[in-house]
């Protein structure tokens, strides 16, 4: 955001817990007097470990659609006319307790017109029965939940569009089944996983999935959330004989991981890890030696919409957006932006229209399923340059995965 081009007041948070700013921006001209703004509420992590995932994939994002829209001249209006965002941002500090605390002023005093999600499983989780009491539309678009149908249904203005931990862990175990049939991998399998809801709900998938598909469970361990020395888990299963290594990690555990197993050495033909592994940065923790890593989610790199998405992501931000959930973010603004276009800014239309509407954006057509997105990439590994996506493998855009992994 350059200064010329932006309306700032940063002003102190007044709530007991929160010690996070609220910044309130209008990337826009200044004001007509008729143009009143749309304002548009966030809380997301700024500072403590979930901070790399939001900065990587909602903070960029929402910044670069704000830009985008008010460049245009606003949010379009069923009559036709234009009204320009202001941002009210607030800081979590990772903190579920921030975070409702976030919400609830923005809801209550800032009384802002429209509120996007935090980043992560938890925070979403935490925040939806708030937003369903005060009637705002959710796009949770950074959560992944094998509870999304109960969820959709007990919050009927809330919308899940990452797919459940179910999802993820069978395509997975799919993928490596190929492998094993192909004898590229052998049957063992090591796997840790993150003591949090997201970890919990694929290593819960994962068990019966493996043991369907023939595989030898060798090693299965939880670690804790903010987890840094990851030394004794990989001495442990550098001896387990296992080809293919699993982590269901969040971003601070899926580096520490990889960074200890270049360090010892350890080169399985598989490593597969979660949250982060997609992420732009992934090239620099592992000093350019990533290629043949798996992780969750993925792109078609060869899309014309992803390529173009990405270069001007680049453009704006500075950095690319990350191959998997950041894409779907973007989605979501432009589905939010049409379905204001359509009905305007009521919550109850608003919400209606996204549950039925067919949108048009940088993933593809979108047409929720019972407020779900079920049209997603599992799987992905590092080929080349790019994060690309592996599964499902019979679906348009698919490259085909690679085993075994170079050593690092």
């Amino acid at each position: 955001m350059s200064q010329n081009s932006r309306r700032a007041l940063l002003r102190a948070l007044p709530l007991a817990m929160v010690s996070a700013l609220a910044l309130t921006s209008a990337l826009s001209t200044p004001l007509a007097a008729q143009e009143t703004p749309v304002t548009i509420g966030y809380a997301v992590s700024k500072s403590g470990p979930n901070a790399t995932g939001a900065g990587i994939t909602t903070i960029p994002n929402y910044e670069l659609w704000v830009k985008e829209v008010n460049e245009a001249g606003g949010l379009e209006m069923p009559d036709g006319t234009r009204r320009p965002i202001e941002v009210v941002e607030y800081d979590d500090r990772s903190s579920a307790e921030d975070l409702v605390r976030a919400i609830e002023r923005l809801a209550t005093q800032d009384k802002v017109d429209l509120i996007l999600p935090p980043w992560g499983t938890g925070g979403n989780l935490a925040i939806a029965p708030l937003m369903d009491r005060f009637g705002y539309p959710q796009l949770a678009v950074t959560s992944v939940t094998d509870m999304a149908p109960e969820f959709a249904k007990r919050w009927d203005r809330s919308f899940w569009m990452l797919g459940g931990g179910h999802d993820y862990a069978t395509a997975l175990v799919e993928t490596l089944a190929a492998a094993k049939e192909a004898g590229t991998i052998n049957d063992k399998v090591a796997m840790i996983s993150v003591a949090d809801g997201f970890g919990i709900d694929l290593v819960k998938a994962a068990r019966p999935a493996f043991e369907e598909a023939g595989f030898d469970l060798v090693y299965d361990e939880s670690y804790p959330l903010g987890t840094s020395d990851f030394a004794a888990i990989l001495n442990e299963v550098q001896g387990s004989g296992a080809d293919s290594f699993v982590a269901f990690s969040y971003p601070p555990g899926s580096f520490g991981v990889t960074k200890q197993a270049m360090t010892v050495g350890y080169n399985p033909k598989v490593f597969y890890i979660g949250v982060g592994g997609a992420f732009p940065i992934y090239g620099k923790i592992t000093e350019g030696k990533q290629e043949g890593v798996m992780s969750i989610g993925g792109v078609d790199a060869m899309s014309p919409a992803i390529e173009e998405y990405f270069a001007k992501h680049t453009a704006a931000i500075g950095n690319p957006p990350d191959s998997w959930a950041s894409a779907i973010t973007y989605a979501s603004l432009e589905m939010l932006e049409e379905a204001v276009k359509r009905v305007g800014l009521d919550h109850e239309a608003l919400a209606g229209e996204l549950s039925t509407g067919t949108f048009d954006t940088v993933i593809g057509e979108v047409k929720l399923e019972d407020n779900q997105l079920r049209k997603l990439w599992w799987v992905g590994q590092w080929q080349g340059e790019h994060f690309v996506a592996v599964s499902p493998a019979d679906r348009e855009g698919a490259a085909t995965p690679v085993t075994p992994k170079p050593e690092w």
